[in-house]
């Protein structure tokens, strides 16, 4: 998968910008606030239509813009597409590939997968159990577009749920539409947990390897799944996890009720990382830690890579400058093939990748050097 191109119009703070990509590694550097990140998340932004940073698309575009746009010429699996996605401040967006309205953001996951790997994600191991969730799921709505359509339907039925039992002894009648959305929650969590077990099964081979080989075979790294404990195989059907997360739900109605909140469901899932047999939240350094989140993203766009058969598009942004040197020059000696887009603020890092491409940012545009 290749970005050859990408234009963007009134997208963050970029007022116009064109520019040509390196199928191979692409290093944008200047200082701090220029729009190193906004940049990459652009191009996140083509593979699915939304925004590591944000929720809403009103936020992607420039101050006083009632509009924007992200384009791109693309290549995957041996097509060339071009995708643009316009968008509007108060109206929906519009999404097109080679010209045809796309239905749905999944739609460009078919086209393009990108593996975004910034900061934030060296704290995932200790984070709370959202962050590891968020991890689960911005994959997977990427490789089964069966899951992102269940997870948007569970988010839509989990916010109607939590207003009826916030509002159910003001308006008891709203109670005879709860066991409906547990019903249909528990129906949609039921493919969240199928997909997620099968995923960590997965991840769980590639990030053990990956996590052995940095530490040179003297530390271990298994992944669990945590969720409901009434789900007795996680890997099992849909159809069959479906009456186990339902009686669940059903256990936990009178709490959830002098509660006034959901207590239940795939929304409260973990994924729990050992190292060595021991929690690696609560026991592992920070070194281990951050070893084993280098090793959960690396693994993840091997997963990709399986799945499509060709490398995902990889997102490092400013993730190396975080990074001790033995940590960072094992990143790099595992990234060799596929595109790459690498963002950093040190000439040093520069040096150290002279075979990439290299683009110099200031105050929202770009050059070529």
């Amino acid at each position: 998968m290749t970005v050859h191109d990408l234009e963007l119009e009134h997208f963050r703070n970029y007022q116009a910008l064109r520019v040509d990509f390196d199928p191979g590694v692409n290093v944008i550097h200047g200082e701090n606030a220029q729009g190193k990140t906004n940049l990459l998340e652009a191009v996140g932004y083509l593979s699915g239509a939304r925004s590591h940073r944000t929720r809403g698309d009103k936020e992607l575009l420039s101050f006083d813009a009632d509009h924007g746009a992200v384009r791109s010429r693309l290549e995957s699996r041996g097509r060339e597409f071009r995708v643009e996605a316009l968008l509007f401040r108060g109206r929906r967006r519009k999404l097109t590939a080679n010209g045809v309205p796309l239905k749905t953001a999944g739609e460009l996951s078919g086209i393009l997968r990108t593996v975004l790997f910034c900061p934030e994600d060296l704290s995932l191991i200790r984070a709370g159990s959202g962050e590891r969730r968020r991890f689960l799921d911005v994959s997977l709505c990427q490789l089964r577009p069966r899951y992102a359509a269940a997870l948007a339907e569970y988010h839509r039925l989990y916010e109607h749920k939590t207003r009826i039992l916030r509002d159910w002894e003001e308006k008891p009648s709203l109670l005879e539409l709860l066991d409906d959305f547990s019903d249909r929650m528990a129906r949609c969590g039921a493919i969240l947990i199928h997909h997620r077990a099968r995923f960590i099964r997965a991840l769980t081979q590639r990030a053990g390897a990956i996590h052995a080989d940095f530490s040179g075979g003297r530390e271990r790294m298994d992944l669990s799944y945590q969720t409901v404990k009434t789900v007795t195989d996680p890997q099992a059907p849909s159809a069959a996890l479906y009456p186990q997360l339902l009686d669940h739900m059903a256990s936990h109605r009178r709490a959830e009720l002098e509660a006034r909140q959901c207590l239940s469901g795939p929304h409260k899932d973990d994924l729990v990382v050992d190292i060595d047999g021991r929690s690696a939240k609560q026991f592992a350094s920070q070194g281990q830690t951050r070893t084993a989140a280098l090793s959960l993203k690396l693994a993840e766009r091997e997963l990709h890579q399986q799945d499509m058969g060709e490398w995902p598009v990889l997102l490092l942004d400013d993730v190396l400058s975080e990074l001790d040197s033995r940590r960072r020059a094992f990143v790099l000696e595992r990234i060799d093939g596929g595109q790459v887009f690498i963002t950093c603020c040190e000439e040093e890092l520069i040096d150290q990748l002279q075979r990439a491409r290299t683009f110099h940012i200031r105050a929202g545009r770009l050059e070529p050097e």
